[in-house]
């Protein structure tokens, strides 16, 4: 690994946050701990993080209101929620709120760890492209909406528009191919670069996108479902 990252785990349950840093640390990457909240924000003050995992349920501040907090902080390294099966709508509401990804307990360390590997795969690749210094531009608009591949900048109607990585990647990929209709699972498949396992992730990310490019989300005038197939952004 050329560069060790750091890892955050935010987890009041002190057995399962020390068996999460054994298994990462043993992969070789860096681990900080925090018991809530309001702890991983004030260790986040402190450490450069590169992807934390986040604990929906805990005392003092919770996962989701950790999470908003950090996406206000314009904070845009992968954030994977860790939920209780009975937890559903908190984890809808995590992705919502700007989170990559959700690991349903009881989790084995191996998929935990495949999902830490394939975010901070992707979060390296978006690091690098902020990095590059390109003299030409990789622009792609259609009407208002306009992604900007070396600037890793979205605007619609010249404001900009402050999506995560995960975000970008989707409308990247839509925004390349106007017209055509990707599945769920191609998406899916595109972006994570592995067999898709699931796919309401997808659904949750285009539903927070549209909310963050659309005048009229129920009336979406660039990201649309094709119903039973799909989702598109249509040439204008």
């Amino acid at each position: 690994m050329e560069q060790k990252y750091r890892i955050l785990v935010v987890e009041d349950d002190k057995e399962i946050r020390e068996g999460i840093e054994i298994y990462l640390r043993n992969q070789g990457y860096e681990v900080f701990q925090a018991a809530n909240g309001a702890e991983g924000l004030k260790m986040i003050e402190k450490e450069e993080i590169h992807l934390a995992i986040v604990d929906i349920m805990m005392p003092v501040m919770d996962g989701v209101t950790m999470l908003m907090k950090l996406r206000a902080q314009n904070q845009e390294f992968p954030v994977i929620m860790l939920s209780a099966k009975s937890e559903e709508v908190d984890k809808i509401m995590g992705l919502n709120m700007g989170a990559d990804d959700y690991v349903t307990k009881p989790f084995t360390p191996l998929e935990l760890l495949a999902r830490v590997n394939s975010h901070l795969r992707r979060y390296s690749k978006y690091l690098a492209a902020l990095k590059e210094d390109s003299g030409s531009e990789h622009v792609f608009c259609i009407g208002g909406l306009e992604l900007n591949e070396d600037t890793v900048e979205v605007t619609v109607d010249g404001e900009p528009v402050k999506l995560t990585p995960m975000e970008f990647k989707i409308v990247q990929l839509l925004i390349k191919s106007p017209g055509r209709v990707f599945s769920a699972d191609e998406i899916y498949e595109r972006i994570w670069n592995e067999k898709a396992v699931n796919t309401d992730t997808i659904m949750v990310h285009v539903r927070n996108i549209r909310e963050k490019i659309e005048i009229d989300p129920k009336n979406p005038k660039y990201l649309k479902v094709v119903w039973g197939v799909g989702y598109k952004i249509d040439r204008q």
